[in-house]
């Protein structure tokens, strides 16, 4: 039996991992409810974001979050560039089945030059506050995971309130809702569409730069992610970004305090426990419906 300060360790681990989840789930999210496109890639991408990061580092020896001032920016017209080169060349009967399979070939072709260019071995981050941490009510914290909340909480309230204080939020919660009475109301949704790729493929340089300060990482990295966070927004509901943030902090700390009595690897088998039973019983998501529409 676990003791009372084991069980509350894993509980802030487990409220440290939702919201790194929350933050690599949101663009997944993003990306479905402006275009209902499933991008496999997102998590390939968020190993490139680590590995500019990492490289950064062991080249210039900088501070991993800073190269978030040329990622953020670099990876948001990449997404611009995505969805209007790619993504709109595919027939809208077919989008969401196609995109599967054009996002999957991205994601391989992410994964082939990284492992051609840095090879296959594993790479870390070493910094001079890696192993710093602080006790808090009896729980170790790592500085490192910290700092990876805090990147994932400021990059969702900046999301929150861009969608729900700026015209281009309005406009774009506008498509998500009907993208068909949109347009009637004079808003260009192409363009809006391929703003919010951008916006979602910048969460993931965010995420991945996140990722790179307390993960070792290797190209086929993004295959063990993208299990768990399309199961995320499948629970949350799609196209429901608070949703999808509720759904992280509940699936990371149920997956925190199952490493107690299990393994790492079958602690993780909860994503898709939740994930079948919500398409057993709740096809919407438990916490899509109304919710995604509000926000």
């Amino acid at each position: 039996m676990p003791s009372a300060s084991l069980v509350f360790q894993s509980v802030v681990l487990g409220v440290l991992l939702g919201g790194l989840y929350a933050l690599l789930a949101a663009g997944l999210t993003l990306y479905f409810g402006v275009m209902r496109v499933v991008m496999i890639a997102h998590s390939a991408f968020l190993i490139l974001a680590a590995y500019l990061a990492w490289y950064a580092h062991r080249e210039t020896g900088v501070d991993p979050l800073l190269t978030l001032f040329v990622t953020v920016p670099l990876f948001f017209a990449a997404g611009v560039a995505m969805q209007r080169l790619l993504l709109t060349r595919l027939r809208p009967a077919t989008l969401t089945m196609m995109s599967v399979l054009l996002t999957f070939s991205v994601a391989l072709v992410i994964e082939g030059l990284l492992g051609y260019v840095f090879s296959g071995t594993q790479r870390r981050i070493r910094l001079d506050y890696s192993s710093a941490g602080f006790e808090f009510l009896g729980a170790r914290i790592a500085a490192v995971k910290l700092i990876a909340f805090g990147m994932a909480a400021l990059a969702l309230l900046g999301l929150y309130a861009l969608m729900k204080h700026s015209r281009f939020g309005q406009a774009l919660r506008a498509t998500i809702q009907h993208r068909e009475a949109a347009q009637l109301l004079g808003i260009d949704t192409d363009r809006v569409a391929g703003y919010g790729f951008g916006l979602g493929l910048a969460t993931a340089a965010v995420g991945g730069t996140a990722l790179a300060l307390d993960t070792t990482i290797y190209p086929s990295l993004h295959w063990h992610w993208i299990g768990p966070l399309m199961a995320i927004i499948v629970v949350g509901g799609l196209g429901s970004v608070p949703g999808a943030a509720i759904a992280a902090m509940t699936l990371g700390m149920l997956q925190s305090l199952l490493q107690l009595e299990l393994s790492t690897t079958w602690a993780q088998t909860v994503f898709y426990v939740a994930l079948f039973a919500t398409l057993a019983f709740r096809p919407q998501g438990f916490f899509g419906g109304r919710l995604a529409q509000r926000f």
